[in-house]
């Protein structure tokens, strides 16, 4: 998913001879606290609401606060992962999208950048997620896919992070069924760490029928 796909369409750009008193209306109507500057097509920069509180008027031209806007800005061809990265460096609500030549294509908000981000690591589908921690990086992603398809099942997603201060790997499955205490078992009978999972223990599904069966049979 590029940065060019995900524009949003209800932000406009302020340009430097907008006073602070409209940037901030216009942070106001478009739920943010960052704006990017553009002149004839171009980028300036991106001001933040708390420079505008430091402003000396609300008459005055966002030209002469240059020097206190932020340069941060990602290429349209870029992958979304990169955007994420740069947002969250510079602790912005907006971030501006460019080209080669510095044109103004457009801006993706944090909220975008996150409902972008749950579709591409498919948050919402359906099944179970599994977390393994392991010890070191060399871990074999056909010997998992295996365990998991030896019981019924698929991985639909795969993630991994390493925590550098703990020295530890985590894989993160999402897999296409709810129960999966066969696969749970099958992990830890080949010695994979389960960190948490989140799914339907068998029992759980038994226990769940016991009780319907014995509502039904109250009810008669």
């Amino acid at each position: 998913m590029l940065n060019q796909e995900i524009l949003s369409l209800t932000i406009s750009p302020l340009h430097p001879d907008d006073s602070v008193q409209y940037a901030r209306e216009a942070m106001n109507d478009c739920h943010v606290m960052h704006l990017p500057v553009i002149h004839e097509g171009k980028l300036l920069g991106t001001i933040s609401d708390e420079s505008l509180l430091n402003a000396a008027t609300d008459s005055m031209p966002l030209s002469r606060m240059q020097s206190s806007f932020s340069g941060a800005a990602v290429q349209g061809i870029n992958h979304i992962l990169e955007t994420i990265h740069v947002l969250n460096e510079f602790n912005l609500s907006l971030i501006p999208v460019i080209n080669k030549e510095n044109d103004y294509l457009g801006s993706i908000t944090s909220i975008e950048l996150l409902k972008s981000a749950g579709k591409l690591i498919g948050t919402g589908d359906p099944g179970a997620l599994v977390v393994l921690e392991l010890d070191k990086i060399n871990f074999s992603f056909a010997e998992i896919s295996k365990l998991v398809e030896t019981n019924d099942a698929q991985i639909t997603q795969l993630n991994t992070y390493y925590d550098s201060a703990a020295s530890t790997f985590y894989i993160t499955l999402r897999i296409n069924k709810l129960e999966i205490s066969d696969i749970i078992a099958t992990f830890q009978r080949y010695e994979y760490k389960i960190k948490y999972y989140f799914g339907e223990e068998h029992y759980d599904n038994e226990l769940r029928s016991n009780y319907n069966h014995l509502m039904n049979y109250l009810s008669i």
